[in-house]
């Protein structure tokens, strides 16, 4: 964006810019990240901004932080369309492109009740494959059951804090 239309958030010294987020998921991205605003963490949310690829986006600026490799997978699957700048001395020194991992395990759960992730006795993790990239969808490794985008997003905004 610029001129008139430039966003009223300053630039980070230092952490992690993630743009090109679907419209109205910034909020599921803090809740995977663990971000209640309690940390003391200096964050920027930005919903529902115009966007030439998306439409429209959201945007997270947080300063003073970088995301772990399953930080990155799980925002994948919220965000599939996002990107991860590093910021360093207020200058992106890093760009990157979330991608969505070909295999999942231990971060979903098989919404079928039946399956055998689901026994409590039985000592086998959550294993999905992908299936499809848009939209996303996984596969359960040990049941077949597809699990959709939007029950993705619903899975890992609800379990996070």
């Amino acid at each position: 964006m610029s001129g008139e239309e430039g966003l009223l958030v300053r630039r980070i010294r230092e952490g992690t810019v993630i743009d090109h987020i679907p419209a109205g998921r910034a909020l599921a991205v803090l809740r995977i990240l663990g971000i209640t605003g309690q940390e003391g963490l200096r964050v920027a949310v930005v919903m529902n901004v115009e966007s030439r690829k998306l439409g429209r986006k959201d945007i997270v600026k947080i300063e003073g932080r970088l995301l772990s490799p399953e930080e990155l997978n799980k925002i994948a699957l919220v965000a599939p369309t996002a990107t991860i700048n590093i910021v360093k001395g207020y200058h992106v020194v890093e760009k990157k492109k979330v991608e969505l991992p070909e295999v999942l395990e231990n971060i979903l759960r098989c919404p079928n009740p039946t399956c055998i992730t689901r026994k409590p006795r039985e000592p086998v993790k959550p294993r999905f494959r992908l299936i499809s990239r848009r939209p996303v969808r996984y596969q359960c490794a040990y049941c077949g059951t597809i699990i959709e985008e939007s029950e993705i997003v619903e899975q890992l905004a609800a379990w996070q804090r």
